[in-house]
């Protein structure tokens, strides 16, 4: 095989673990938002709306967690296998709060008596799991030690001012998307806590994610590069252009109040945040040390997943729109518990 085509198969699965995360953070953002908002939504019919405007979806939210961990581990096992260790503790949090955030969900329907134990353990699951996902990319860009083929580094490294940063900036651009959710959704006073809820959110990211994007070029020396050398620059400078576009679409859509803009334009920021940190990062897949041709699997096995892939995303996002388009439209009482 030529080397042009193992850079364009190592380059293909790279984005399709990145399309897998995007739509994670599009499919499971918002729910565990609104998990992380649920302490301030009224006790009663406005946390069950809450509930009912996720509850045809929330389930299946997670197919794209599975193909992107599942993905990292069958194209770029190297990566995989350096990664997970880096940062246990923190994938092992992610996963018991998505866990508890699963239960409460359904208990909270069954066991009326004990409601607000599962009213806060869906909200403690969601905000444990969007904080660790955050943590977890942070340690990522940050940089892991690496010696040889494996981890090299403590069990703690994945804690540091940066990874906070990165996890609270999670958090705070999850309860945003959770917030112009509920503006699809909500009806009645549910619709006004959304867009009193929404506008906090929206400042709070911004401002996080300028800390972030500020901290993120001074981690390394390839960042700083990609950013503000020149030619680089020219390119990267369209990423917080078009950000600041969208900031001032967004608030606009609030301000008027608009029913999907907010949502929408919340996609785009974490879309173009997503386009910065991959401005920062390629071709690293574990920073520094680690390119995701140093990282893919055989050219056979990548062919081989290819093909499956190519048959299955497609149904995936067939079947997930439908399920979308089936339950579009306003949250009534009526739902989940009935």
């Amino acid at each position: 095989m030529s080397a042009l085509y193992n850079f364009d198969l190592a380059t293909a699965w790279a984005f399709i673990i990145a399309f897998a995360v995007f739509m994670y953070v599009v499919m499971d953002g918002f729910d565990l938002g609104i998990g992380i908002l649920f302490p301030t939504i009224t006790v009663g019919k406005e946390r069950d709306a809450a509930m009912n405007s996720i509850a045809p979806v929330w389930d299946g939210n997670e197919t794209w967690l599975v193909l992107g961990g599942g993905g990292l581990f069958a194209a770029f096992p190297l990566a995989y296998a350096v990664v997970l260790p880096a940062t246990y503790p923190l994938i092992i949090i992610m996963l018991l709060g998505l866990v508890f955030r699963g239960v409460a969900f359904e208990f909270r329907w069954r066991d009326e008596r004990h409601q607000t134990f599962w009213d806060f353990a869906f909200f403690g699951g969601s905000l444990a799991a969007a904080m660790a996902q955050g943590m977890i990319l942070g340690a990522l860009l940050q940089g892991v030690e690496v010696d040889g083929r494996a981890y090299a580094g403590s069990w703690f490294d994945w804690l540091t001012p940066y990874t906070l940063l990165t996890g609270l900036g999670t958090v705070a651009g999850y309860a945003l998307l959770g917030s112009t959710w509920l503006i699809i959704k909500a009806q009645g006073r549910a619709l006004d806590h959304a867009y009193r809820m929404a506008k906090p959110a929206f400042f709070v990211t911004l401002g996080l994610m300028v800390a972030v994007s500020l901290y993120t070029p001074f981690l390394e020396a390839n960042y700083y590069s990609r950013w503000f050398t020149h030619p680089n620059v020219l390119f990267a400078a369209q990423v917080p252009l078009l950000t600041g576009i969208i900031v001032f679409a967004l608030l606009r859509a609030l301000v008027k109040r608009r029913t999907h803009q907010p949502f929408l334009l919340s996609l785009a920021l974490f879309l173009l945040g997503m386009a910065g940190l991959g401005v920062s990062m390629w071709p690293h897949i574990v920073p520094p040390a680690i390119t995701i041709w140093d990282a893919a699997a055989p050219e056979s096995s990548q062919i081989f997943m290819l093909v499956g892939t190519a048959i299955i995303m497609p149904i995936i996002l067939i079947y997930t729109g439908f399920a979308y388009w089936v339950f579009r439209g306003k949250t009534g009482e009526e739902g989940y518990h009935s």
